[in-house]
Order: C-alpha cells, then structure tokens, then sequence
C-alpha cells in the first residue's frame, strides 16, 4: 500500500533536488501548493517567491543562463500559466533550459469549460506554442516518468523550455516512493559527433582561406577552448548577442558583439574575409539587418540542429554536431594546412579599434559611458539588460564580456524583462555581483520585483536610465515617423524615494563623471541597490544613431 503521507507533490520536490536543482522561482496556489508543499518540508532548495509570474519565467531563464543548469519556475494554472509566458517565450528565444511545472483543474474538470477555478482550456496548446515541448500528467504513475522525460527534453540540445501540467488531484494522490529515486539519472544523450565525411569537407574548403572568420553563437557557450584552437590557426571571431564572452572580449583577435549591424567599416572588412566558420547561431534578422548583412560567400555552418542548414544563409557546407566536438575536429584536420595571410592579423586589429572607436563616437555624450561602467565593475560581474537605448546601441556592441555565461539580454527584444533577468542571474552568480541595466519604460512593467531583489538579498545593481519614456521607441517614430511621437512619454516615481520605500540603498548619476565613483559605491554595498542614471541631466542621445533596435532599417526622413 501507498503512504498516505507520499504524494505526487512530494515526488516532484524530491526529484528536483535528485537531478541537482538548487533554486526555484514562481509563486504559490491553490493549484500547486503541494508540490511546494514538499519542497517546503525538504529545505533543499531555495524557492525564490516572485511577485508574478512573468517576473518568475524571466528569473528562471536568467538563472539557467548565468548557471548553465536546469532554471525551475512554477505557476498556478489557468492565468498564472499565462502570465508564466513571456518569460517562456524568452527562454525558447534564447535557447535556455527552463523546467516550467504548473498546476491543473482536477482532472475530471479538464478541457471540459466549466468555469472551475483557473479553468482553461487550451492551456496545453497555449504552453507549447511558447516552449520546445508540453506534457500533461494523466496519473499518478507516470508522474516520475514523464517529468525524467520533460527535464531531460529540456537541457537537451537545442536546449529550450518545457512545461509540465499536473492536475491538483493528482498532486495530492498517495502513492509508493519509487525507489528508482535514489539511482535517478537523467537520461540526456551525450554530444551529437560530426559525420567524419563533413568535416572532411568543411576542412577542405576552410583549407583554402587566406582571411579566416568565426561567428560563434549559442550553440558553442560551452565549446570556448575549441574556438580558441582555432583562433591559434589564425581565425578571427567576432559573436552573435546571445554568443559573447565565448572568447574573452579583450582578446584582440574578437568583434565580441560588433558584428557589423551598425558598423560600416566591420561590414566593409567582411568583403575581404574569404571564407566564415559560423557556429552554433541562427544569423538572426534582428542581427543582420533583416539578412540584409553581407557575409562572405564562403559560409560553412556547424550546428547541433539540422533544421540550421541554409534557415538564414546559404550555406557553402554544413556540419551537423556539437559545437566543440565540430571545432575540435576541424582544428585536427586544418592544423599544419592553414596558410593565413601574414597581414590578416594587423587587418583585423586595426580594424576592430577604429570600428570602436567610429562606433562610440556615435554615441554624443555617453561615447565614455561604456568604458567607465567596465572600469567600475569587477571583471567577473554579470552583465544583464533590458532593451533600452544604451543596450541597443553600446550594450550589445562595445561593452567588454569576458566569459561565456557573464550575459544576459532579452533575445526576443522584449521590453521589460531587465529586473527579473538580473534578479534570476545573481540567484545563480552567488557572491558575484549583478548590474541589471533598464530603462524606466521597462522596468515598469516589473517594478514590484524589487521587493524580491531585497527579501532574497541579491547581489543586484539595479541601473535605471532614466530618460522619461520609452527612448527607443521616441527614436524609431522620430527616424519613421517624420519626427511625430505619440504614446511614449511616461510618468514615473521618483526613484530615490522608490528605493527608500523598497528598503535598499540609492544612488543617482547626473553626469559622466560621477559615473565610475557611484557604480564602485555600489558594488561595495552588500545585497541589492538602485543607481538612477539621469539622461535629461546628462543629455539626449544622438538622433538617428547608426542603429536600430528593433530591426527596422528604413532610412530616417527629415
């Protein structure tokens, strides 16, 4: 007989800790309290109360792209497994592993319209038009079964989020505990090898090349070394936004983010480049002016998905299989073949800091900013932002990232999910500290968050640039709109007396100067705090800056 006293919420709570979860994100109801129930009664993993669920999804997304691990999130069903899907969207957008677990209606009220409590139907379907897949537990004995099947789907590459409905009913069902329990190992499989003929191929063609390129994306998070012995042939790298700090940013031999959307003069030296490894990225419009970005004709594509062969580009040969174990390969197969041009490498560097320095000379009075934020900032500290005007522009460009988890921005260009990433990636950097930089038109959609920045402690800069509005939006109508701008200005609180009332310390920058000294004050302040950057004081961005946040690349009318 079962124990009355081991249900299926306590299986859920014991079978995250057995795979390694440390840290939760969601909030608690009526129609998941026992799964954290059991999670409560255990104290083996810390559960970080969101003040929504949207913030909840952001968090876990965060956590398991600052981490690397499983981010685990739970929700109520019905509206709160709506309010879960931003943050769900923005895990399938970034390719993190996000285990979503919701409730259900009692399962004799399922997909039935009968107006029972967070009742709604379609849920399942609504859930995995936002997640790589969604699963409903249907008993209590396939409970194990399927959440093994739904975390491994989950951390399997492509990695991406997963969510699993459990109805209440059978979250209270006793049942035996399993005893697989205690030699539970997920089953993920190990790393996709490369067909040997493949990268035969590819390194035939990479043989040739006199100006040798990598564009390293997602995919290759993990496969850094890799890109390095590469790199030591003579390649040169440059990352997509969600691929940076793979190579440390300071190598010269790197773009980092400057991978010619807005830069001219990068994309004038891709003309001389005879041949692009690109690895592990889609090549997103959002990234290459709507593929408008002229690459090299020579494109040989490397990526665990199949379905990446010629989605964007053309590709000149493709390899299907792990990041590293493709770099790995074709490093064996070109070493002592290469035969780079003995001037490619002073090309590259001379290009890169004019290409910078052309870039921050855009910028009007905050072309010193990105220096002087890196300079205040630890080297290992976690970068983490919204969309904002100082993201679009200079954040994902010319601000240094030096390993591969150290950041994190909305890849689907939402607004808003700033604060709960940042709050997610201090969950999972411990000691290391986090600026979360938003603007003041994004951080309202999250705001109540910073209550959960403070009873969590988190080691959180909260960085707040504040121009009175949604800046990039104003910056759009003002290049599309022949100058109208409607809808965009906003009235805010006044943010001191926000963090006051929050119970975390407050600081305001009113000029460049003042930036370093106040950004070191808060890295120095334990747990939480709030910097106001204020962009009336300082002055306006430049008008018609060469980019674009959201890509839309039609030239601005006057």
């Amino acid at each position: 007989m079962a124990d009355s006293s081991y249900t299926v919420g306590d299986l859920v709570a014991e079978f995250l800790a057995r795979i390694g979860v440390t840290t939760c994100f969601g909030i608690v109801s009526v129609h998941n309290i026992p799964m954290l129930d059991g999670i409560g009664r255990r104290n083996a993993i810390r559960y970080v109360m969101a003040r929504g669920e949207m913030g909840a999804g952001h968090m876990a997304d965060a956590y398991a792209r600052a981490s690397g691990h499983l981010g685990v999130v739970f929700s109520s069903t019905g509206p709160g497994a709506a309010n879960t899907v931003p943050g769900l969207a923005e895990a399938q957008f970034a390719g993190s592993p996000v285990l979503h677990i919701t409730g259900q209606t009692a399962t004799k009220y399922i997909d039935r319209d009968m107006g029972t409590v967070h009742d709604l139907p379609g849920q399942t379907a609504m859930l995995a038009a936002v997640c790589k897949s969604a699963f409903r537990i249907r008993s209590a004995q396939e409970a194990l079964g399927v959440l093994t099947r739904a975390a491994t789907l989950a951390l399997t590459p492509p990695r991406g989020p997963v969510s699993i409905e459990i109805p209440i009913d059978i979250q209270r069902t006793a049942i035996p505990r399993p005893a697989e329990l205690d030699r539970l190992v997920l089953p993920i499989p190990p790393a996709l090898p490369p067909d040997p003929a493949a990268l035969d191929e590819a390194a035939a063609i990479l043989s040739q090349a006199k100006r040798p390129m990598l564009w390293l994306g997602n995919g290759a998070k993990e496969a850094g070394a890799a890109a390095m012995r590469l790199m030591e042939l003579g390649f040169g790298a440059v990352s997509s936004w969600n691929g940076r700090g793979i190579v440390p940013e300071d190598h010269p031999m790197t773009l980092g983010g400057m991978h010619g959307n807005g830069s001219p003069r990068v994309q004038e030296f891709y003309s001389t480049v005879d041949a692009m490894l690109v690895v592990g990225s889609r090549l997103r419009g959002h990234e290459t002016m709507d593929f408008s970005l002229k690459l090299p004709k020579t494109l040989v594509q490397a990526d665990v998905d199949p379905r990446a062969n010629g989605r964007t580009y053309p590709s000149t040969a493709f390899v299907c299989g792990d990041a590293a174990l493709v770099m790995q390969g074709l490093a064996e197969r070109l070493a002592g073949r290469m035969a780079v041009e003995p001037g490619f490498a002073a090309d590259f560097t001379g290009m890169r800091r004019r290409a910078t320095a052309e870039y921050r000379d855009t910028l009007g009075p905050y072309a010193e900013f990105p220096a002087a934020l890196r300079a205040a900032l630890p080297r290992d500290a976690l970068f983490v932002r919204d969309v904002t005007l100082s993201n679009s522009s200079w954040g994902n460009r010319i601000f240094p990232v030096y390993g591969p988890r150290d950041a994190v921005h909305p890849v689907s260009a939402a607004i808003g999910p700033g604060l709960p990433l940042g709050i997610g990636a201090a969950m999972a950097g411990g000691t290391r500290k986090t600026i979360a930089m938003v603007g003041d038109g994004g951080f309202a959609l999250n705001q109540t968050e910073l209550w959960t920045a403070v009873q969590e402690r988190a080691e959180l800069i909260v960085m707040v640039m504040n121009d009175r509005g949604y800046g990039v939006i104003k910056h759009i109508q003002g290049a599309l709109q022949d100058g109208r701008m409607f809808f965009g200005d906003l009235q805010g609180p006044d943010f001191q007396q926000l963090a006051a009332v929050a119970g975390l310390p407050g600081f305001k920058v009113s000029s460049i100067a003042e930036l370093g000294g106040v950004v070191e004050r808060a890295v120095a302040t334990p747990g939480p705090s709030l910097i106001e950057v204020d962009m009336a004081a300082i002055g306006a961005f430049p008008p018609y800056a060469p980019y674009n946040a959201m890509g839309i690349y039609a030239k601005a009318s006057r």
